[in-house]
């Protein structure tokens, strides 16, 4: 199986030695040169001079026009899906192997990281408290427009205190495609409702935020089956002060300007 795992950076990093992974120099269009051996986000057909409001959705998008694997994932230069269930070493051994990810792939034709809990408050809440609301309220007028099934499963996800985020996954090509086509239409169509000159530092990554919250509705609406697989993040992560943000945010709302869930530049 030709299996291509998109590793989105923004800078030199370790990437992991199996040959699947693939360097992905996101807003490369806005940069003279990427390191050597990465792949750049703006060759062929690509919206890599959106990468400051896409964030690493610009390669997802180059992967959608420009590659043609059996199967194909995105990672970040600091997370990865793990082979290992509980506390995995901050090691590149941790990351899945193209062998385990061919291995899970014929379980099923979806892996997505283990939902992330929120557990004082929704989905919805969560976003208003962190983030600006312009793009959320965009989006859920592009959601109105869509088939039932859709409609219903966003307010699904808005209702829930967990979710698969961090846009990351592996799918089969034929998912992918279908994925990406569905979430690039709901994406530029919530793009053109939203005065970025509104939106500042952060808050400008909104397509990034909002496209996390679009992988539970596209796996709702169109029921799919897919495994959860644990990740593994190369650094020290603060976890009590992530609880502390989490915290602030829903008391101070996102005047706080404080932002944990999304892997950043």
């Amino acid at each position: 199986m030709d299996i291509k795992m998109l590793v989105a950076t923004h800078k030199l990093y370790q990437m992991p030695s199996d040959p699947a992974y693939i360097p992905v120099f996101v807003g490369s269009s806005l940069h003279s040169k990427a390191p050597v051996g990465f792949q750049r986000d703006d060759d062929g057909i690509n919206i890599s001079e959106k990468n400051p409001y896409y964030n690493e959705v610009t390669a997802i998008y180059w992967a959608a026009k420009n590659l043609r694997a059996d199967a194909i994932g995105l990672v970040h230069y600091r997370r990865y899906f793990s082979n290992q269930v509980f506390f995995p070493p901050k090691k590149f051994s941790s990351a899945l192997s193209s062998v385990e990810i061919e291995k899970l792939l014929s379980s099923a034709s979806i892996v997505v990281p283990k939902p992330r809990n929120y557990y004082i408050e929704t989905i919805e809440s969560h976003y208003r408290h962190s983030h600006n609301s312009i793009g959320l309220d965009a989006l859920y007028e592009v959601i109105s427009e869509q088939p039932d099934e859709y409609q219903v499963a966003f307010s699904r996800v808005m209702n829930a205190k967990s979710a698969h985020m961090f846009n990351m996954f592996i799918m089969r090509r034929e998912e992918f495609v279908s994925y990406s086509s569905w979430l690039f239409s709901i994406l530029f169509a919530t793009e053109s409702k939203i005065d970025f000159s509104k939106l500042q530092g952060n808050e400008r990554r909104v397509m990034g935020f909002l496209a996390e919250l679009l992988m539970d509705t596209w796996l709702f609406a169109n029921q799919k089956n897919y495994i959860e697989c644990p990740i593994v993040f190369m650094e020290r992560e603060h976890l009590i002060k992530k609880g502390r943000n989490l915290i602030i945010n829903k008391v101070l709302g996102n005047h706080s300007q404080i932002n944990t869930h999304i892997e950043g530049k």
